[in-house]
């Protein structure tokens, strides 16, 4: 078959989707990765066929804020919040849209593949399933879909102790958020005489999609009904050799606990956020190797002074290091935390930007680690919590019951499952058309 992958240009969304697109090159199938420019080296690298976003729609991977100085100002809360979901997705919906068109005009896909943010796909998802190709989509976040206590997305809303809980929250959030969030939205979908929408956008594409897979474990989730397209997947294998071993590799010999500390790929810009105070935190830990990946930032730029038992590197093969790790330390990014569980390693977070806080709330919520609920934590609340996760048992047996249940999902079986899955949908749709024109 051939296949379309339309991916958000940024790290968090463009990884899983390798992953992804190298378990169906495996089994025979074309496939079109229609994503950022700067990921064009490494979708040709597995075999697939690069086809570019629209630069307006495309972001600058080093600084992906180089568009919106207001991100970098804004404090974490609703107004930043809703800006965030405008100038980043909402508003790119018609270029992306037109783009994945003029990509399926050349490559007639037997099946469109899109991570949850790509909201360019809503347009297609919008009409009827007759006239469209199959849609499965991967959920390189939370699960986008309403919880029973009502409490909305990306605000690292614990699950309510009583109806009331959050009400204030949930009445602001309308006001500042959804509605003209809303507003923004439909006025778009009506340009291209679609819509309107009443949910979020990014309930409509798990509601919409043929198939979703979401990128983690149920246990990782808040229990609720779901649609029955909601799959668990656990996470896809990483891409082995992404990096080369560090030159000090050599003293990762297990004669001192490790704990690796990053910031991601996307809210790095400022290392003083969580590298910085890490560091001094656990500076004076004579039983502790403290290792950081800079996330494709330069380590150089890591200021100093740099502790001894402190190792730097722009990126580390996470194959390699997440077996020698006895905690993590992360500002919540969705992929490293369940690359993290699936490995068993417990976490400290901090984070309250992009999704994190909400990564960083499940953390608590799941007891895989500490949740700091902070953006620019202490040194000294970052080694009582460090501490407390090496020197007692209850994180890491609650995160070796994670992985173990990340090892019974065989990712790579579900997805060669539900492609065939979506064949079927194909033929009825065909058959459909052939009928229209007889």
């Amino acid at each position: 078959m051939k296949i379309v992958i339309a991916t958000t240009p940024a790290p968090g969304h463009v990884n899983p989707m390798l992953g992804i697109a190298r378990v169906l090159l495996a089994e025979g199938h074309e496939v079109f990765a229609f994503t950022g420019r700067a990921f064009e080296e490494r979708i040709e690298a597995i075999g697939a066929t690069f086809r570019p976003i629209p630069a307006s729609a495309d972001q600058d991977v080093v600084d992906p804020f180089s568009k919106y100085p207001e991100f970098k100002t804004l404090p974490p809360g609703l107004e930043l919040l809703r800006i965030i979901l405008e100038r980043l997705f909402v508003d790119h919906i018609p270029t992306q849209h037109h783009g994945l068109q003029e990509v399926l005009q050349e490559v007639p896909a037997d099946v469109v593949i899109g991570d949850d943010c790509f909201l360019g796909l809503l347009p297609m998802l919008l009409q009827p399933r007759s006239s469209r190709p199959p849609v499965a989509c991967f959920g390189t976040s939370i699960l986008h879909w309403p919880r029973e206590d009502g409490a909305p997305d990306f605000l690292g809303l614990p699950p309510a102790s009583s109806p009331a809980e959050h009400a204030a929250t949930i009445r602001d959030h309308d006001r500042i958020v959804h509605q003209p969030l809303a507003l923004r939205l439909n006025r778009s979908l009506q340009e291209l005489g679609l819509g309107p929408l009443a949910s979020s956008p990014f309930e409509a594409m798990v509601r919409l999609s043929d198939t979703y897979w979401q990128l983690t474990v149920p246990s990782f989730e808040f229990p609720r009904a779901l649609p029955k397209s909601v799959k668990f997947i656990g996470t896809p294998p990483i891409m082995p050799n992404q990096a080369s071993l560090p030159p000090w590799a050599a003293d990762l010999d297990g004669k001192r606990k490790v704990v690796l500390v990053t910031q991601g790929t996307v809210a790095n810009h400022d290392f003083n956020l969580l590298i910085m105070p890490t560091l001094a935190a656990l500076a004076n830990e004579p039983d502790l190797l403290v290792v950081v990946t800079a996330g494709g930032r330069s380590a150089e730029d890591i200021p100093g002074p740099i502790p001894a038992n402190a190792r730097l590197a722009n990126y580390l093969p996470f194959e390699w290091i997440l077996p020698r790790v006895d905690v993590l330390v992360t500002n919540g990014g969705y992929g490293c935390v369940n690359q993290a569980m699936s490995f068993g390693v417990p976490l400290v977070c901090a984070g309250l930007t992009e999704d994190k806080a909400d990564v960083n709330m499940r953390v608590g919520w799941s007891e895989v680690g500490i949740d700091l609920k902070t953006n620019a934590p202490t040194p000294q609340a970052l080694h009582e919590a460090v501490r407390a996760v090496l020197d007692t048992d209850r994180f890491r047996r609650r995160a070796l019951l994670m992985s173990e249940e990340f090892r019974v999902i065989d990712t790579r079986a579900e997805i060669i499952r539900d492609i065939g899955r979506l064949q079927p949908k194909l033929a009825n749709r065909e058959h459909a058309a052939s009928m229209a024109t007889n």
